[in-house]
């Protein structure tokens, strides 16, 4: 049987906090002033991506959350990595920490793939949902690198 009310929690996390993320981080502004590489996708793309990722996220949340197995360590691992994930969008847009904002992305998909690995010993269905979000992570890192040598 399906919570909603909790299945719309889970959702609405990562989403809230992305987009809390996007506000400090003057996403809007931001972008625009930095050289970019020629296989950055139009701006269009990033909130449409990041929040069909965070629903992902939420929907992979909610299965760990419902599950009968402690999930305290892979949930600790979730949170920390979508904090760190909200920050990011600081240091990359409003700093302009370029290569630090690799060196974080870096460290955000370390964490995910332990998150991954915890969320698989407990529901391999929420683990492969994460999937997706390793692999934007991953673009997301060749572009912050690229972005960083080009400025």
């Amino acid at each position: 049987m399906i919570k909603w009310k909790k299945l719309i929690i889970n959702i609405l996390v990562p989403n809230i906090l992305g987009f809390l993320g996007s506000l400090i981080g003057n996403v809007s502004d931001g972008f625009t002033g930095i050289m970019k590489p020629s296989f950055t996708p139009p701006a269009i793309v990033f909130p449409i991506a990041w929040t069909i990722l965070y629903i992902l996220m939420g929907i992979s949340t909610y299965l760990i959350t419902e599950s009968k197995e402690n999930s305290d360590k892979a949930l600790t691992i979730y949170g920390i990595q979508l904090i760190l994930n909200a920050s990011w969008t600081y240091f990359f847009f409003n700093l302009k920490w370029f290569l630090f904002s690799t060196i974080l992305v870096i460290i955000i998909i370390i964490l995910v793939i332990w998150m991954i690995r915890e969320f698989y010993k407990i529901n391999k269905t929420a683990a492969y949902l994460q999937i997706p979000y390793v692999l934007w992570l991953i673009f997301a890192t060749i572009l912050s690198y690229n972005v960083y040598l080009l400025n």
